[in-house]
């Protein structure tokens, strides 16, 4: 059931204890993955790619609120997680609701820290922290055209008319 990939902080982090013993290597990527979009599904698959289990940090809605505005998320927090631990790519989702997930990724140890090439490694949260551990840190291409802020005001400008 895809519920079981969703796990709270300290069952996540025996999980990607777990892999890690059996020498699997763990990517890490995290988002607020309100609205589900091919950019989305094509970072994520990508994002899998760089090793052997992914695993992805979601941000609570009071987290995306205080990043994008009270207006958003449009999906909520359990609706999110449950659609991200639908994808056969994704192993394990946890949710946090700190500005960044840096004390996520100092807690799970990723081997891998994976962001969109929007970011560059100097400014991804945590890439001093998994790259003094040995990890890497790495960028993946995003799609052009697909966002969430772009979806929503598609739809907006569709019922203005």
């Amino acid at each position: 059931m895809t519920a079981d990939k969703i796990k709270n902080l300290a069952d996540a982090c025996r999980q990607v204890q777990e892999w890690q013993a059996r020498q699997e290597q763990v990517v890490f990527t995290n988002g607020c993955f309100d609205i589900v979009h091919l950019g989305h599904i094509d970072y994520l698959e990508k994002a899998r790619a760089k090793g052997q289990r992914l695993v992805v940090g979601l941000n609570t809605d009071a987290s995306v609120q205080r990043l994008k505005g009270t207006k958003r998320p449009i999906v909520p927090e359990y609706a999110r997680t449950r659609m991200m631990a639908s994808f056969e790519f994704v192993d394990l989702v946890v949710l946090f609701g700190e500005e960044t997930p840096k004390e996520l990724i100092e807690t799970l140890k990723p081997d891998v820290l994976v962001k969109g090439s929007d970011y560059s490694v100097a400014n991804i949260v945590g890439a001093d922290f998994v790259l003094s551990k040995g990890g890497k840190v790495e960028t993946i291409d995003l799609v052009e055209g697909f966002s969430t802020t772009n979806i929503i005001q598609k739809i907006k400008d569709a019922y203005s008319e």
